[in-house]
């Protein structure tokens, strides 16, 4: 399959991720490794997680997600062409949080040990640290370039001004450059990103690795009533969100466009995305082996200009 450049990275990755927010909190670790078997089988190679998935799960403390790709990494004898992320400046328990130069040092040796790798081709910043100048957390990350335990990193959920500040002080002597952006960007969340960061990482040639893709749910054409709020337990949530004109609109565009390519809301919606100019690679998440093998059709499915612009029309971008 085609693979794409990660901003200037270096990093090739094929145009579609697998988000491992669901390994060790919805899915346990028989079932995690089954679905990276056979996500790492189809041809794709990048992964993404955080060291704080996922500490919202009663029981959890954090890390229970790296520890599941750590042991499934384990004895592989293809890490070096797999592209393996995770994020650090979550709050992983009281004074573990941020983008300190200390907490960096300390975190990183972490994920590397519950990924049971000796390097990682991704670190994130998972959150914004106002309290720490981007000089102390960019050289930071510098020094573990040097090091060889991480070769590129990016930032997640950063708003455009400070992306621009993060790109301005980035790439001196001594400082690494955020060479990736994880920022919400679906059918139907357009705004945040195309009004000012899409332009940001197209003019600074960063890779955009987009969250929510599919709109937790709601572009899968699951919730088309008030009443589809109980199939799951974030449905109350994505119906009051989402299911409203517009997003009624959105869904037919997508219906219209899945009866035209033999296809499904859902592998549409992804399709579009990977269609974007800028964008590397949208993240997926799955539960189950016929789940993935659905979502991971999107990656093959070329939508044409006339489809694209029905979808463009109906959600407005």
């Amino acid at each position: 399959m085609e693979k794409r450049q990660l901003g200037r990275s270096g990093l090739t990755v094929v145009p579609l991720c697998l988000g491992g927010n669901v390994f060790g909190w919805t899915i346990d670790e028989p079932t995690s490794h089954r679905l990276l078997d056979a996500f790492v089988e189809q041809g794709f190679n990048f992964i993404d997680t955080a060291d704080s998935y996922s500490t919202w799960a009663p029981g959890n403390t954090g890390g229970e997600s790296e520890t599941i790709i750590g042991s499934w990494l384990k004895g592989r004898g293809d890490r070096d062409r797999l592209v393996i992320a995770t994020k650090v400046g979550s709050e992983m328990g009281p004074g573990k949080k941020g983008l300190a130069p200390a907490y960096i040092r300390t975190a990183v040796e972490d994920s590397l040990r519950r990924l049971r790798t000796d390097y990682i081709d991704l670190y994130q910043s998972h959150w914004d640290d106002p309290e720490t100048p981007f000089e102390d957390t960019l050289a930071a990350y510098q020094d573990l370039i040097d090091q060889g335990k991480v070769r590129a990193v990016g930032a997640s959920n950063l708003g455009p001004a400070r992306l621009r500040e993060a790109l301005e002080v980035g790439g001196k002597p001594g400082l690494a450059r955020y060479e990736s952006l994880q920022p919400e960007y679906n059918l139907f969340d357009r705004a945040g990103y195309e009004a000012d960061l899409e332009g940001i990482c197209r003019e600074n040639q960063l890779g955009v690795i987009s969250y929510y893709s599919l709109a937790s749910g709601f572009l899968s054409g699951k919730y088309r009533s008030p009443e589809d709020a109980g199939k799951s337990p974030r449905g109350q949530g994505v119906v009051s969100k989402y299911l409203n004109d517009r997003g009624l609109a959105i869904l037919a565009a997508l219906d219209e466009v899945a009866a035209r390519h033999d296809a499904n809301p859902s592998q549409v919606a992804l399709a579009w995305l990977i269609a974007r100019p800028g964008l590397t690679a949208p993240i997926v998440s799955a539960t189950s082996l016929e789940q993935l093998k659905d979502l991971t059709a999107a990656a093959r499915l070329i939508l044409d200009r006339a489809s694209i612009d029905r979808l463009d029309k109906a959600s407005g971008g």
